[in-house]
């Protein structure tokens, strides 16, 4: 199984450019079970991995390790999983609806 770290990275690297033109957002990563923060920070169709939390995040997605991996693999549908209380939002709900078009599987 992937770290976590391995998991955002995944992430990061099935960034669709041409959906973040124009954008200037930040996608923090709460995970709970190993206390760790991430980020992706999404400017003008690029996209930069931070460690650490970020106090700029428009919305960070709260989940545990297993929630992550699943949702990056596409195992675990995202929607399904913040509907099931795997995964909550906090900062702006709506943004996080944009993480399937800027990550596509």
């Amino acid at each position: 199984m992937t770290s976590v770290a391995d998991a955002v990275q995944q992430m990061q690297a099935k960034f669709n450019p041409s959906a973040a033109a124009g954008l200037d957002l930040v996608f923090g990563f709460h995970i709970t079970d190993e206390d760790k923060h991430y980020a992706l920070i999404v400017k003008d169709g690029t996209c930069q991995l931070q460690e650490g939390e970020n106090a700029d995040a428009n919305v960070t997605l709260v989940m545990d390790a297993e929630t992550l991996k699943g949702i990056v693999s596409g195992e675990t549908d995202g929607m399904q999983a913040f509907m099931g209380g795997k995964l909550r939002t906090e900062g702006d709900m709506m943004l996080a609806l944009k993480l399937s078009e800027l990550f596509p599987q």
